[in-house]
């Protein structure tokens, strides 16, 4: 295969100033690619700002000879996202792939979690994919061209104790993602979703109490927790050579997989009168069985799955 480049491609890539995105925007500028280095200088809790993270890693990259510009907007508010996608513009003239990296991290039991830290949380993550995507979209619909990565977590496909507030921001960013992909796949936009395990100054940022659980675990698998075994994932799905649309991926310790949303063959009940609440418990283990199942693309393809299920059935019953 040959080697996959991003000569004459722009993107941006949000909270590039350390840890996962620093590793995203470096690789890409490797392959010719320019990036625009987004990240407002914040710590893992989402507190202060500053230029020196973005400036930082910006220079890294026109030092080796790349094409990088700093921004410091905060990707919270929708008229700086817009500034965002303005720097690539006016710096390159053009937007070919964003990888909405940019978040932050406040954990406790979820009685303790405070409006201001959940807030914090959905402006950095939910908020913060959805305004930078909404300011490359037209772009991109004109260029008939796009590549859209929104970094979300394990902890929004799975959860994860103490962290019920991030949660929900990386819940909604599948939820995003998931709608994004079928408007997008007319226009030649692709979107997915990634769900990166690293130790990134984020993770650093965590009590040693949550950690405790997970630790046994890291240390088998050695440097591969590090952010540069992530970013070859991501680097991938905002590159040309990606076609795939509406997928999530997983990379854990050296091992990349798909995730998925799947619905299970489940039980057809009566379809000319509400099944009882004891027709549900009889049939709960049916309904539950994972052996065969299905991965609906959208709503509407979940219905015609439904339907085709209740044809099959009519004609195993009837023969016609």
């Amino acid at each position: 295969m040959s080697k996959i480049s991003y000569e004459g491609r722009v993107v941006i890539v949000t909270g590039a100033g350390g840890g996962l995105g620093r590793e995203y925007a470096l690789e890409i500028a490797r392959r010719g690619g320019a990036v625009v280095v987004n990240d407002n200088g914040a710590d893992c809790r989402g507190i202060g700002s500053g230029s020196e993270m973005a400036d930082g890693v910006a220079a890294e990259i026109t030092s080796a000879g790349g094409k990088a510009v700093a921004n410091h907007e905060d990707v919270g508010h929708r008229d700086a996202a817009q500034r965002i996608a303005d720097s690539a513009l006016s710096q390159y003239g053009r937007i070919d792939a964003l990888i909405n990296n940019a978040g932050n991290l406040r954990n406790d039991w979820f009685e303790n979690v405070s409006i201001e830290d959940r807030d914090s949380m959905m402006s950095a993550h939910l908020k913060g994919n959805f305004n930078v995507a909404q300011a490359v979209w037209p772009h991109m619909k004109r260029a008939k061209y796009g590549r859209i990565v929104f970094v979300a977590s394990a902890v929004g496909a799975f959860g994860n104790e103490m962290q019920s507030a991030y949660g929900v921001a990386k819940g909604g960013i599948i939820g995003l993602m998931n709608v994004l992909a079928q408007e997008g796949r007319p226009h030649n936009i692709t979107c997915n979703a990634l769900l990166p395990n690293a130790e990134t100054r984020m993770v650093a940022s965590m009590d040693f109490a949550e950690m405790a659980p997970i630790i046994p675990h890291t240390q088998k698998m050695g440097v591969s927790v590090s952010p540069p075994f992530v970013a070859p994932m991501a680097v991938y799905l905002a590159s040309e050579l990606c076609t795939t649309t509406h997928e999530l991926y997983s990379v854990m310790g050296g091992r990349m997989a798909r995730a998925f949303v799947g619905v299970t063959e489940g039980w057809l009940g009566p379809r000319d009168a509400p099944p009882s609440v004891e027709d549900v418990a009889a049939h709960i283990e049916q309904i539950r069985d994972v052996r065969e199942f299905h991965i609906p693309s959208s709503l509407k393809d979940e219905f015609r799955i439904v339907a085709e299920q209740i044809v099959a059935e009519q004609i195993v019953r009837t023969g016609s």
